[in-house]
């Protein structure tokens, strides 16, 4: 099967550079008598746009990947192990992370066998129709936007870290939302794939000076390391919604295959798209266990969200300066991938769908304007922002990185009979996926619910645009 679509993949591919070589020629033929129709100029603009939109390489894809699924949050794993254990902990992060590579492998072979879908909208469309297009775009988009300003908070707090706290935080989630945009402006991965490597550094540095930073502390503690307190089993008097809550930040942290479709969409060589998710997989996997269980073990069950809190306020800022590349280009890119479904779906027959003209530019940016400029106002507005987003990931990450790809190898790609013999791996895989989106969904909404009312009831919720510490 792989080698049937490599093939036909390559014959479309062939094809679509005879025809752009053809287009080439009738223009040349008609430029030497100066004869240049408006036709022909949008079949310039068409073939330039369309090579610009196909420059991803797969080891630009992985960079893509890790941009989207790392962030800050890698810091709030320590937490999690410190409220699960360490053994449960490394557990759950091995194993989701396994589990999420796998589906991603899915969610890749869908696109080669349906090159038409150019993001997780098309694909509801080929499993509901035009209803499972509407839900799955509206899914997308809201959970997107939710994602853009909660960076928008988060860079708010590292502003606030840095200053002192001597400045109110909307000024500083603001100046956020308004980095945010700027870094949203190129339309092409390939492009937000340069600053990835920033991203990637700066992720790296900032993790790095945490655990160096907690783990001298904890030497130079009396008593060393012997003295810190962490266990390798759940704490004492766990309820269901602390623990689910600690592992939905685990599964939450290996979300990259939400903008996966898109991607793939700009790869020149989309069969070697696996490349790039082992890669991915295999650095995600590693730093958030490493994160996860250093920082516990030499910090203990006080272990601040995000972890950085915990080396102390000089570390922490120093940290934190590291820290802000990845909190805004992670960010930006969230914007990107929602952009490039609905600008890509307003502009569907018009050249303007490849931002390459003044126009096309124009309505791009002006998207991305409106897009951040809601996602600050809804972060601001809301008091229980945080609760809610984690919501919307319990209700639409669930599904687009585990129970939608199992669903789509049944739907889309199996051949024979589940039970055939060719099919029982993959058959139990799915079955794994599916149930962990399915638990996921239900458990944490359940429990993101029982959070939001418990803050409602005690008035712990923060007033809407109004200044706070955190």
């Amino acid at each position: 099967m792989a080698d049937a679509i490599t093939s036909a993949g390559a014959q479309d591919c062939n094809k679509d550079r005879k025809d752009n070589y053809a287009d080439s020629d009738e223009m040349a033929d008609n430029n030497i008598f100066g004869e240049v129709t408006d036709s022909q100029r949008l079949k310039k603009i068409a073939a330039d746009g369309n090579a610009h939109f196909h420059r991803l390489g797969w080891k630009r894809l992985a960079v893509v990947t890790i941009v989207e699924a790392i962030a800050l949050g890698a810091l709030s794993l320590p937490q999690a192990y410190a409220t699960l254990g360490m053994f449960p902990g490394v557990f759950l992060t091995i194993t989701l992370g396994c589990v999420s590579i796998f589906t991603s492998y899915l969610v890749g072979q869908v696109k080669l066998k349906y090159p038409e879908i150019a993001s997780y909208a098309d694909a509801g469309r080929l499993l509901l129709g035009r209803v499972g297009y509407e839900i799955f775009g509206a899914a997308l988009v809201l959970e997107l936007l939710m994602v853009v300003g909660s960076h928008a908070l988060t860079g708010s707090i590292a502003l606030i870290n840095l200053n002192g706290g001597h400045v109110c935080s909307i000024v500083f989630s603001a100046i956020s939302a308004i980095i945010l945009l700027i870094l949203a402006i190129p339309p092409s991965f390939s492009e937000v794939a340069i600053l990835g490597y920033i991203d990637f550094a700066s992720i790296v540095i900032a993790i790095g000076i945490t655990i160096i930073a907690t783990g001298v502390q904890a030497t130079d503690s009396p008593g060393g390391m012997s003295s810190v307190n962490w266990s390798a089993w759940p704490k004492e008097d766990l309820t269901f919604s602390e623990a689910f809550v600690a592992v939905s930040n685990i599964i939450f942290a290996f979300s990259f295959a939400i903008g996966q479709f898109s991607f793939m969409d700009e790869m020149h060589t989309p069969q070697e798209y696996m490349k790039s998710i082992w890669a991915s997989g295999a650095i995600q996997i590693t730093i958030y266990t490493m994160t996860g269980a250093l920082c516990y073990a030499f910090i203990g069950v006080g272990v601040d969200s995000p972890a950085l809190l915990s080396a102390g306020p000089l570390v922490s800022k120093i940290a934190f300066g590291f820290a802000l590349p990845v909190i805004f280009i992670s960010g930006s890119i969230n914007t990107t991938v929602a952009l490039r479904y609905i600008h890509g779906r307003m502009f569907k027959n018009s050249v303007l769908r490849y931002v390459n003209t003044v126009a096309g530019w124009t309505s791009w940016i002006v998207l991305v304007v409106i897009f951040t400029i809601i996602a600050w106002i809804i972060a601001e507005a809301i008091p229980i922002f945080s609760d809610l987003l984690s919501l919307a990931s319990a209700l639409f990450v669930s599904g687009f990185s585990f129970w939608i790809p199992a669903v789509m190898w049944f739907c889309l790609l199996k051949k024979g009979s589940w039970y055939a013999k060719e099919n029982l791996i993959t058959s139990a895989a799915c079955m794994l996926a599916f149930i962990i989106g399915i638990v996921t969904l239900g458990a944490g909404s359940y429990a993101t619910i029982a959070d939001i009312i418990k803050l409602t009831n005690t008035g712990t919720a923060h007033s809407p645009f109004t200044c706070r510490s955190s």
